[in-house]
């Protein structure tokens, strides 16, 4: 066994004896000075000493193991050989007590500020501009600590000092989304290295990564609890209330960028700084002694949240996953790019693979869940039922989302054509949508099986009118969030849009017609003259019939339709607007034809009850949604 270098260039028997005193004075198995003392808490000429009187045991052991076998001295080798194999052994005791000490005074918190964090953790980029409740800044961390070193933060932007705090691997260096920081100052560094050289050369190896694996995970582990990464299994996840997986996937996104652009990326830096130079591949063996256990922990969240039941609701927490752990995924590799950590690479791409598999399969789900959506009672007053703003504003969410989900969605959805003759779904050609992207496909798929439901339960109202007005306010509904969201509004396209628009105010002018033709069919002329063998004239009789029915089917109209409501202020003037434009000038004409004959007869005021300013009025009263007075109001005649 060759020992490290820097020995004593001093004859063997003298310097072996003042070595093996030395390091018997530092047995703490022997003296109560020696249990309380530190070594290394010192000063440095009884470290170095120490340190000398290490090098020459290992070099004497080396010597006598090293020497010709010969029968006049071999007594005298075994004895020389006990002693070193004593004096070894309670060096290398000492040393792991000392390596040990060093590592726990030297693991304090250390505060990860905010410009830290958000400088190693820019949202995805899929993720920025989400107006959208589950996207949040990642300040939630600020002043929270990491368990560290004292040392100083490595400016990962400064490429100078990175290059002066570099030993090896430039490649891994130059990720610029991960920030290494100093866990323990350089010359507690210095120490540890110079222990692990002396403890490795002695055939010590195990010993040391096990020491410096169960102190550095400890620090992990308390970094992960302040991180509020808890020790759950997937079970234990899967059994959670969605509501409080929520939160804990917030948290999860930030903790699992902190964890392996700063955490696992600064333990690798300094278990590369201690162990640099010792043997081929004891950092990356003390590295994964340290992190494995943790970093599967991390994972195993996702893990669960990929693999647990489906539904329409998790779908955006869902691709929040996704996007932060598809931007981790650079830096997963290069943190554990060792042939030891193949698993953790596995395990984080098999977990997107997942997470894109769920996404996937929810969209179908929703799909479906929209079309068989089941309620049947009419919404009062024909408004905009919840299911069309719960559809629509899902699908505006689906679009802050775009960019992740058209790399997931690469096929078309599966539509009506495929039901040739089902009456329980709805066909759409895609002829007329070419060149759209299957995103785009599915979302237009989705708004047409919502109106395909909404048909339905407009079928559910007793009055054409009411379920007229129902079908306009719902597509108006669907028209607005699309103009609204202009990644929606680009992806479903203007061609589509139109149709939409054209399909609304078809609705509205059916409503009308429901409504009004009968209304206005009262003040039509037909019916009103008679021709008798002596004169000609209008019929009183008739006339006054047709007042009253008008005035009976304008009382009920008001009366109802006060009742209805139209949310959109606009909309709601438009249609009184188009209203009026018919009922007032019909109204007018007739009544200065006729108003005459009425005025003349007795009682007037019981056949010409309104005035056409009484008329404008009441139509104000229309589509407010509350009920109005028994009677109209009217202006003193």
């Amino acid at each position: 066994m060759e020992p490290p270098e820097n020995y004593s260039t001093s004859t063997f028997a003298v310097p072996f004896e003042d070595a093996k005193k030395i390091i018997l004075r530092w047995d703490s198995t022997a003296s109560d000075e020696a249990r309380e003392r530190m070594i290394f808490d010192g000063d440095r000429e009884e470290v170095d000493l120490y340190l000398q009187a290490v090098d020459e045991i290992q070099k004497s052991m080396s010597s006598t193991s090293i020497s010709p076998p010969s029968s006049s001295h071999h007594h005298d080798q075994d004895n020389n050989s006990n002693k070193v194999n004593s004096a070894i052994q309670i060096a290398m005791a000492r040393l792991e007590d000392e390596f040990r000490n060093i590592l726990i005074n030297h693991t304090s918190p250390v505060e990860v500020d905010s410009p830290l964090i958000s400088d190693h953790a820019p949202a995805p980029a899929s993720s920025l501009n989400r107006n959208t409740s589950s996207v949040r800044s990642s300040n939630e961390f600020d002043q929270e600590e990491l368990v560290g070193g004292g040392g100083d933060h490595v400016d990962a932007l400064d490429p100078i000092q990175r290059a002066d705090s570099s030993n090896s691997s430039a490649s891994y260096r130059s990720t610029s989304s991960i920030r290494e920081i100093h866990l323990i100052p350089q010359e507690a560094v210095a120490d540890l290295q110079s222990i692990a050289k002396r403890m490795i050369s002695a055939g010590y190896l195990r010993e040391c990564i096990q020491v410096y694996g169960s102190v550095r995970k400890s620090a992990v582990d308390a970094s992960f609890r302040r991180l509020g990464i808890e020790k759950l299994s997937i079970g234990d996840i899967q059994r959670l209330e969605w509501e409080a997986l929520e939160t804990k996937i917030r948290r999860w996104i930030r903790a699992a960028r902190v964890c392996v652009r700063i955490l696992f990326a600064s333990e690798k830096k300094l278990c590369e700084d201690i162990f640099y130079g010792i043997g081929t591949a004891i950092d990356d063996a003390c590295f994964m002694e340290t992190v494995k256990g943790p970093a599967i922990q991390l994972f195993n969240f996702a893990e669960a949240i990929s693999i647990s039941r489906r539904s329409p609701e998790k779908m955006f927490k869902i691709l929040d996953l996704h996007d932060a752990l598809m931007d981790l995924l650079p830096d997963i590799e290069v943190v554990f790019e060792s042939k030891s950590a193949d698993s953790i690479r596995v395990q984080a791409a098999e977990i997107l693979s997942r997470l894109a598999e769920a996404a996937r399969g929810i969209l179908s789900e929703f799909e479906n869940a929209v079309l068989r959506e089941p309620s049947r009672v009419p919404v009062p007053g024909g408004t905009i039922h919840p299911l069309t703003r719960y559809v629509m504003n899902y699908i505006s969410l689906i679009s802050d989302y775009k960019q992740t989900l058209i790399e997931l969605i690469m096929s078309k959805p599966s539509t009506g054509s495929r039901y040739s003759g089902d009456p329980t779904t709805p066909d759409m050609e895609f002829a007329e949508l070419e060149g759209k992207t299957p995103l785009a496909l599915h979302l237009i798929w989705i708004i047409v099986i919502l109106q395909f439901n909404l048909e339905g339960k407009s079928k559910h109202y007793k009055d054409a009118s009411l379920a007229h007005l129902f079908i306009m306010n719902n597509v108006h509904y669907i028209v607005q969030k699309i103009k609204g969201s202009p990644e929606l509004r680009e992806m479903i396209g203007d061609d589509y849009l139109r149709k939409l628009t054209g399909k609304f105010r078809q609705a509205a002018t059916s409503y009308q017609r429901a409504t009004w033709v009968s209304v206005l069919y009262c003040l039509r002329d037909e019916g009103l003259h008679v021709r008798g063998s002596f004169s000609s004239g209008v019929s009183k009789s008739a006339l006054r019939e047709r007042f009253k029915t008008f005035n009976a089917m304008f009382e009920e109209v008001h009366r109802t339709q006060a009742t209805w409501l139209i949310p959109d202020s606009q909309l709601r003037e438009e249609l009184r607007i188009s209203i009026s434009e018919k009922l007032i000038p019909a109204y007018r004409s007739f009544l200065g034809r006729f108003r005459s004959h009425i005025e003349s007869g007795k009682h007037p005021e019981n056949y010409i009850k309104y005035s056409v300013e009484d008329l404008e009025s009441a139509v104000l009263d229309f589509f407010e949604g509350y009920p109005v007075s028994q009677h109209l109001r009217r202006r003193s005649q």
